[in-house]
């Protein structure tokens, strides 16, 4: 035998099974073009995903395409559909952007393959313990079938030059906007912003929180908003416009904040107000905060479709997404600014000076400024609280 044939199978023999599977899977993808489907609202989003691309391209010979959708259930319905023509492999859609109940769905149909997001080479960057929200999605344990690759939370923000200490907690919001009357609102609940205001008040508010980890009934609903309710009641006659109308969404909020006629406002996006402030959409004076205790967080995943005609490469990609200088870059303000799902604590001193070095901005929280990720309620939570406040407060 040569002498190279020797040492080929000696590595072979010596390599965990683990990285012979990955060096099998890194053979099968290279030439592959993966057709990621994933919301294309955002250009900042979509330059990061067209990175992504020519990384893997260049370093696997993995192509991305981004399929670019207004809302993840199309690519859902494209697989359902394909699965009732029989269509078992060579799938059109080969890695999505999903979350919550389009994950659910695609999960209960069996239209996910998997599990493989821990057998993914830099899984061992991850906190994938039981609890971390990269392990749970909208309550549905995610179990493998999908991974990783952004964190989303819910921070607040105001101007440093008219509040000089913004409330420390939920609570805390009715006795500050009854000192300091219409300068504070929020989005009306039809929009998620809103929706996440009332959610981020009924965790705090609840006598039970983990009750809203569980489908909604009327009788845990009645017990656990009344707080809430009485909370809000004292809340909503100090708020802008004395709580009679409600700026639709994010956007227009972000612009009353501007324009000076409230003090503070809200976001999921810890980086978007250093962002905003750059793009002159907010004053130099405005800094981020979240409540003691934590605020509501979600990850981003990606799935692969059962039937995707290209697994081997949607994984290639989906590990390339949690290699720790692609999250640094994720992270960079100038690039993205979303916030890394790499535990801290499981990155070498290298991964770790990439994050050190990134760019710095006075209205950019660190990621221990923002305290405890906490868990979204159930969805049916959500649904059944923007109805009721709807029922309590809209003519």
């Amino acid at each position: 035998m040569k002498p190279t044939l020797i040492v080929a199978a000696l590595a072979g023999l010596l390599a965990t099974p683990a990285l012979a599977d990955w060096s099998a899977t890194l053979a099968a993808a290279r030439g592959q073009t993966v057709y990621w489907n994933a919301w294309g609202g955002d250009e900042r989003t979509n330059a990061f995903i067209a990175w992504v691309g020519r990384e893997t391209e260049r370093l696997y010979g993995v192509r991305v395409e981004q399929t670019k959708l207004t809302d993840t259930a199309e690519a859902v319905t494209r697989v359902i559909a394909e699965k009732a023509a029989g269509q078992d492999s060579g799938g059109s859609v080969d890695l999505i952007w999903i979350n919550g109940p389009n994950f659910l769905a695609m999960r209960e149909q069996g239209l996910l393959h998997g599990p493989f997001a821990a057998d993914l080479p830099n899984a061992k960057f991850l906190d994938l313990t039981e609890t971390s929200p990269n392990a749970i999605d909208f309550t549905v344990p995610v179990e493998g079938m999908e991974s990783p690759w952004r964190l989303a939370k819910f921070v607040f923000n105001y101007d440093t030059a008219r509040v000089d200490a913004p409330p420390q907690t939920m609570a805390d919001f009715a006795d500050w906007a009854a000192a300091h009357p219409g300068r504070f609102t929020h989005p009306d609940p039809s929009n998620f912003m809103g929706a996440t205001f009332l959610k981020q008040a009924l965790i705090e508010l609840a006598p039970d929180p983990a009750l809203l980890q569980q489908p909604v009934t009327e009788e845990a609903f009645a017990a656990t908003t009344a707080s809430l309710w009485t909370w809000y009641d004292a809340l909503r006659p100090n708020l802008w416009r004395k709580g009679e109308s409600f700026p639709a969404n994010e956007s227009v909020q972000t612009q009353l904040l501007n324009d000076g006629e409230i003090d503070m406002a809200m976001s999921f996006d810890p980086a978007s107000t250093a962002a905003q402030i750059k793009a002159g959409l907010l004053p130099e004076t405005v800094r981020v905060f979240v409540p003691e205790g934590g605020s509501i967080g979600n990850v981003s995943f990606v799935a692969i479709p059962y039937n995707a005609a290209h697994k081997e490469g949607a994984e290639v990609v989906a590990n390339f997404l949690l290699e720790p200088a692609t999250q640094a870059r994720m992270q960079n303000i100038e690039v993205l600014g979303s916030f890394s799902v790499l535990d801290p604590a499981k990155l070498d001193e290298t991964a770790k000076a990439a994050f050190a070095a990134l760019p710095a901005a006075d209205a950019l929280p660190a990621l221990a400024d923002l305290g405890p990720t906490l868990l979204e309620p159930h969805a049916s939570w959500m649904t059944r609280l923007t109805e009721e406040w709807a029922r309590r407060y809209t003519k």
